[in-house]
């Protein structure tokens, strides 16, 4: 093929640059690079025929969208004189946006002079609308998958529902991968935040933090609450709620104010508040405030869905805990309602003792009872049957009133396991059970007892004269209801001084030692008991056997008191003593006996003085407070210390009293009597105070009007020098 002349391929160079697809410019490399030529591609993808754009700078197919960090980077290379390719959003005539790709080339004269510039441009829209929707394929699903991985780790979390702060974590995981801030306020009669799930011991019914009356239909309404329209679910939410301004409602100004107080302003934030739902109401709100100021309207499809769904499960979880928790109540509350309390039996010292198992729910089978069926006549039993749970509790309810009505019958003991067999055998009890039965009789002439006895499957009680340990283990038999042959009793005769002890096997059990080897232990305890009270020689025997049980423990020491040799303790016991008592008023009164004696047999001046204070505060704890109450005498070596442990978490409180008005003037007493403080314990507290040897007398002319109440802060502090 022969080249053609140099006019003519000039030609022919001109209509390919008309006639090809590719838009062509040549522009001026004067300032402002005004346009010199386009080609009809220009024209066909722009919208600017050759007349209109000439002299126009490139800058006209910039618009809104142009980047300018793009536009600025192809003006420094024009002003460098280096070639440049870039991808621009550019705009038509008809202002249509178009993506372009437009590569720029200097063009020198002769002389080496750059007196123009060609570009070349071609339209990448559809090239990079679809690798953008690729890009936003793959964020959306880095997005999902980041969703997913929040949701299950926050159900991660949740599973260690005893981890004070893990509500604390969810926020934090929240906090880290969706919103600027996250928090958790439960309801439990008015809102608190929280960092873990706790069951409150009583749930109010009501989710307001003051509850005001329904206003009458003629009386204008305020602008309503909406975070307490959320907690009584008169709005299904999420609602926004705005941090700046004004809020209107009590509930919803208390939780802006604690979201100011936590972002550290509410200026331009808007916090988006979540009910956390329970099987029965709301249980609270999860509050999350978004990046950016964004409301409810500018959320993504993952936030929305993952925020409700994380509230959710907190709900679910916050329901189990306090289901559980409810349940557990219930069946601890049988059990111990179907306990006995402290008997006080004439002519006899008797101390009693039931735990149950920390590791088994605190619900067990074990159970003691003390009767007097008559004067001079008592019966004491100890039992355990198989199990640890609420239908161990039931069997063991079922047992004891079996047990317990046959008994008031005969004073004979086989007697009596020989009808509770029978009775047992036809109520057809699910669980075995051991026990054994003890009647004493009193023998006017020599001031002692008889004690007759017949075991069932159980341990042998102990009986303990002068350091000296007899084990009862005679008159044994089957399991209840499953004896077929003949049931046995044995007797002994008991001296002024012997102390009687029945116990579970919880008291000697371990996993690391035989039973022979922990009975062993026991009667080498007991051998060691000196001139003791019951309590003395029971806190004993708790303190070195007792110390981490791995069953339930149920105890009952009787000692035959002895007018001539009894006196002060000889100190080998553990100066601690521990009762449980029912909450009711009934209770004061033990509580005041418990504490004299306690006194006494310790040999502790100012009897009058602990008995005046213990009064007052299981007065308080029985008004206040739920639940059984524990109660703790130590001494302390110049007097003694007493606590009283209620259900009630909330802190006591001293009032002025007023006159006219019953009570206001206890919480006076003890202050002039004793030292006292109080402190968290367990799901409740624990008040205590150490009395001060000082006559009640004179601290009593001092005392001044005042009461007090759960609910509030202690005057005089919670700092507790000996807390144990």
């Amino acid at each position: 093929m022969v080249n053609p002349p140099p006019d003519e391929l000039e030609a022919v160079r001109d209509r390919a640059l008309r006639s090809t697809d590719v838009s062509f410019v040549l522009t001026s490399a004067a300032p402002g690079s005004p346009v010199v030529w386009v080609n009809d591609a220009f024209t066909r993808t722009t919208g600017w025929s050759l007349a209109e754009i000439v002299g126009q700078r490139p800058s006209v197919l910039h618009g809104p969208g142009t980047d300018p960090a793009t536009t600025r980077r192809m003006a420094e290379a024009v002003a460098a004189g280096r070639r440049i390719t870039e991808t621009v959003l550019n705009y038509r005539k008809d202002g249509t946006p178009f993506w372009n790709q437009v590569s720029l080339s200097p063009v020198a004269d002769d002389d080496g002079v750059v007196r123009h510039w060609a570009g070349i441009q071609v339209d990448v829209t559809e090239r990079v609308e679809h690798t953008g929707g690729l890009e936003r394929s793959v964020e959306e699903e880095r997005r999902a998958r980041r969703s997913l991985a929040v949701v299950a780790h926050v159900s991660q979390i949740l599973g260690d529902v005893d981890d004070p702060h893990l509500l604390r974590e969810v926020a934090g995981l929240l906090e880290q991968d969706l919103v600027e801030m996250a928090a958790y306020f439960l309801d439990e009669g008015g809102l608190r935040a929280v960092e873990g799930i706790s069951a409150p011991v009583a749930e109010s019914g009501s989710t307001r933090r003051n509850r005001r009356l329904r206003p009458a239909d003629d009386v204008p309404r305020a602008a309503p609450d909406l975070v307490q329209h959320l907690l009584e679910g008169a709005l299904e939410g999420p609602i926004e709620v705005p941090l700046d301004g004004e809020p209107v409602g009590e509930t919803t100004a208390w939780l802006v104010e604690q979201l100011r107080a936590r972002l550290g302003r509410g200026e331009r934030a808007v916090a988006v508040v979540h009910p956390i739902p329970g099987r029965r109401r709301t249980l609270g709100v999860q509050v999350t405030v978004p990046h950016g100021g964004r409301g409810l309207d500018r959320l993504d499809e993952h936030e929305q869905l993952v925020l409700p769904l994380i509230a959710r499960r907190v709900g679910t979880v916050a329901d189990n805990v306090r289901l559980y928790a409810r349940e557990h109540r219930l069946a601890e509350t049988l059990q111990r309602a179907m306990l006995p309390q402290q008997a006080d039996v004439r002519d006899l010292d008797v101390w009693t003792y039931y735990a149950p198992s920390s590791g088994h729910a605190q619900v067990g089978g074990d159970w003691y009872d003390v009767l007097e069926p008559e004067p001079g006549q008592v019966a004491v039993v100890v039992g355990d049957v198989v199990g640890h749970d609420v239908e161990a509790a039931a069997a063991m309810g079922q047992l004891r009133s079996v047990v317990r009505s046959y008994a008031f019958g005969s004073p004979e003991p086989a007697q009596v396991l020989r009808q509770v067999d029978q009775l047992v055998a036809g109520m057809q009890v699910p669980r075995p059970a051991s026990l054994v039965l003890v009647t004493l009789q009193r023998d006017e002439g020599s001031g002692g007892w008889t004690a007759a006895y017949s075991r069932a499957g159980h341990l042998p009680p102990l009986v303990v004269r002068d350091g000296e340990v007899l084990q009862l283990d005679d008159a044994r038999g089957p399991m209840v209801g499953f004896g077929t042959g003949e049931r046995s009793s044995s007797t002994v005769d008991l001296r002024p001084g012997d102390v009687l002890v029945l116990y579970t096997d919880g008291l000697i059990e371990r996993r690391d030692r035989r039973m022979r080897d922990g009975l062993e232990a026991l009667v080498e305890t007991a051998a060691a008991f000196g001139r003791q009270d019951a309590a003395g020689v029971g806190e004993d025997l708790l303190s070195r056997l007792a110390d981490s049980p791995e069953d339930d423990v149920a105890v009952v020491v009787v000692r035959i008191p002895d007018p001539e040799g009894d006196g002060p303790g000889e100190g080998l016991s553990p100066r601690v003593r521990r009762w449980s008592f029912p909450s009711e008023p009934a209770s004061i009164g033990r509580a005041r006996q418990a504490v004299l004696r306690t006194c006494a047999a310790w040999g502790i001046p100012g009897g009058s003085s602990a008995e005046l204070v213990v009064s007052e505060l299981v007065a308080n704890a029985v008004l206040h407070g739920w639940g059984h109450l524990q109660l703790r005498l130590y001494d302390t070596g110049d007097g003694v210390r007493i606590e009283v442990e209620d259900a009630n978490p909330a802190p006591p409180v001293t009032t002025d009293g007023h006159v006219g008005r019953v009570g206001g003037y206890g919480m006076r007493i003890v202050e002039r009597l004793a030292d006292w403080g109080w402190r968290p314990a367990g799901s409740g507290k624990l008040v205590w105070a150490r009395v001060r040897p000082v006559p009640i007398t004179a601290a009593l002319r001092t005392t001044t009007p005042g009461e007090w109440a759960s609910g509030g802060s202690a005057t005089s502090g919670w700092e507790d020098p000996d807390a144990r």
